[in-house]
């Protein structure tokens, strides 16, 4: 199975190229007013599921687009292109991502940025790679020290639950944060111990799935702001493990304020 998901992202990827090399000529939807989605978008997704049930015709399929694909205790989770409004802007930004459960359980993720020519990989218990090579993440110890990344999914949608508040509170107290548009990006970028950690707001599966089994193959670390395992993807918090308790902390104190509880 690892092989055939190296080479079916590696030509998602390309697809992906492909009709990038032509946005002018691109139709693009939105999803709401702030929320798009593109040709490329179905295309990818579509020769994802093609290619998955053509192998796997037993295995089930949840992807961003097509929605789910019933099927077995397997379960291919796609977002064709996480980072469409990079995608749509010309930016470098954006992903496929591709993960594989089994039994509800992550065994096996890929993440292709293919504009940077970047591959993440992952299979449970057997590490992360970037390009073949093996990665690890940071050592940094405390927020200070610490580069983060965010997104403001929450904001596209116009929740009154947002990331604001959140923003405000850590950026006086870390060294940086940065914002690429791909929460899969972000992730792997936390794996490879580029970034130090990760938060956003208002996810779905299929943004988080291939990042979180590559950044714990990492030896990082993925709960909600409580510093629980994820339920429902609408917090996700994402570290190297040793500033998890510190940015999780502060995660919960301004969820208590915002909320009153």
């Amino acid at each position: 199975m690892k092989h055939f998901l190296t080479d079916l992202i590696a030509e998602a990827g390309r697809i992906s190229l492909e009709y990038r090399d032509r946005l002018a000529d691109l139709k693009v939807s939105r999803k709401t007013p702030k929320d798009l989605v593109t040709e490329a978008d179905v295309a990818v997704e579509k020769y994802i599921v093609a290619k998955i049930k053509e192998t796997y015709p037993q295995h089930s399929i949840f992807g961003e687009e097509s929605g789910q694909h019933s099927g077995n205790e397997y379960r291919w989770i796609i977002d064709p292109i996480d980072g469409t409004t990079s995608f749509v802007h010309h930016q470098p930004f954006y992903a496929v991502s591709i993960a594989l459960e089994k039994a509800g359980e992550l065994i096996l993720a890929a993440v292709n940025a293919p504009v940077l020519g970047e591959l993440f990989e992952a299979q449970k218990g057997k590490g992360a790679t970037l390009n073949g090579k093996e990665i690890h993440v940071s050592e940094s110890e405390s927020l200070p020290e610490s580069v983060l990344a965010t997104g403001f999914a929450c904001l596209r949608s116009d929740l009154s639950h947002n990331n604001l508040p959140y923003f405000n509170r850590i950026a006086p107290v870390v060294r940086g944060i940065r914002r690429f548009g791909s929460a899969a990006i972000d992730m792997c970028y936390v794996a490879a111990g580029r970034m130090d950690g990760f938060w956003e707001l208002n996810l779905k599966i299929y943004d988080v799935a291939a990042g979180i089994l590559i950044l714990n193959e990492a030896g990082g670390k993925v709960t909600d702001f409580s510093d629980q395992p994820i339920e429902d993807c609408f917090e996700v918090v994402a570290t190297n493990s040793h500033i998890h308790k510190e940015l999780t902390t502060i995660l919960s104190d301004v969820k208590s304020e915002v909320l009153g509880s």
